[in-house]
């Protein structure tokens, strides 16, 4: 499966809110929705977060991702990667909700502690869709993403039972090492998935030479054989970082989670438009999208059956 790339996409997170476009998915059915198109159009994983419907904020309430869990199930055979990341506002016990109750195939991680920041978006609106936004950007210069070695711990061991793998998140180069702790103690094992992790303000800055020994990093750590990595890049980054990437060999993560734009000045229309767009440039260097089945068996996954929704 040389050749393969496993396509993940992010299809609403929590820092973008509802003003900054129309095009953000927040109710359950725009994110089932979305989700389905994108899986469609060539992503083999969807990585989720909910929302409040009638405002766009981020909740890990179970009874909202029931809402949406089953129609994407229904449409896709996409691997479906529920977040324990949740939001900065929310303690370990609330961005653990959704996946204990459903047991996916995947849920993402943090490999350690950020200042997660993107308060330099609120300086370029003027007039906001709901009362919640203006505060919860402006004040993130105060925010602090919690995931402690007991954090990631609690949740590695309120998983274990559930057969689910995870998206390690590594927001910079010490998350790798936070990661090699938990592989070192068996609590992480082969073949594991990490997600590297560039341009978020407060964590590593994305400069190709952070991408490259970033790799190298891993690769010492442990051992290029044991792992599946993949890159998304925030904002205008996502594109070239995403193609840079892929020469390398790695794989890809695009969503209106990491970037909200298409091309530079133009806001995406979709989720799926953003898909489309990374596999034009991948079949352009030869190499394709990974189907669903094919990342499950890349990633060692449980299958969508034994998840419980």
């Amino acid at each position: 499966m040389r050749d393969k790339v496993i396509i993940s996409c992010a299809v609403t997170g929590s820092a973008h809110t509802p003003t900054m476009s129309d095009a953000l998915p927040v109710t359950p059915d725009e994110i089932a929705s979305q989700s389905i198109d994108a899986s469609r159009a060539g992503a083999a994983i969807l990585h989720l977060h909910a929302r409040v419907p009638g405002t766009g904020q981020p909740t890990g309430d179970p009874g909202i991702y029931r809402q949406f869990l089953p129609a994407i199930k229904q449409g896709t055979d996409a691997v479906v990667n529920i977040t324990t990341g949740g939001s900065t506002r929310m303690t370990v016990g609330e961005r653990l909700a959704a996946a204990i109750e459903f047991r996916p195939e995947l849920c993402s991680l943090n490999m350690g502690s950020i200042n997660f920041s993107f308060f330099p978006a609120a300086r370029r609106i003027t007039s906001w869709k709901h009362d919640w936004e203006k505060a919860y950007v402006e004040e993130s210069d105060d925010y602090i993403f919690r995931n402690t070695f007991r954090d990631i711990s609690t949740i590695l061991t309120t998983m274990s039972d559930a057969g689910t793998k995870f998206e390690h998140e590594c927001y910079d180069v010490g998350h790798l090492y936070n990661l090699k702790y938990f592989v070192d103690t068996g609590a992480v094992k082969p073949p594991f998935f990490i997600q590297m992790i560039f341009g978020i303000m407060g964590g590593i800055g994305p400069d190709l030479e952070n991408l490259m020994f970033m790799k190298q990093t891993a690769d010492r750590l442990f051992g290029p054989d044991n792992f599946q990595w993949s890159v998304l890049a925030a904002g205008r980054y996502q594109m070239p970082f995403l193609t840079q990437a892929a020469l390398m060999g790695g794989h890809v993560r695009v969503g209106l989670e990491d970037s909200l734009f298409i091309e530079r000045g133009k806001l995406a229309r979709s989720n799926a438009e953003q898909v489309e767009k990374i596999v034009r440039i991948l079949l352009e260097m030869g190499r394709e999208p990974a189907t669903p089945a094919e990342t499950r068996e890349m990633l060692g996954l449980k299958g969508s059956g034994r998840a419980d929704f």
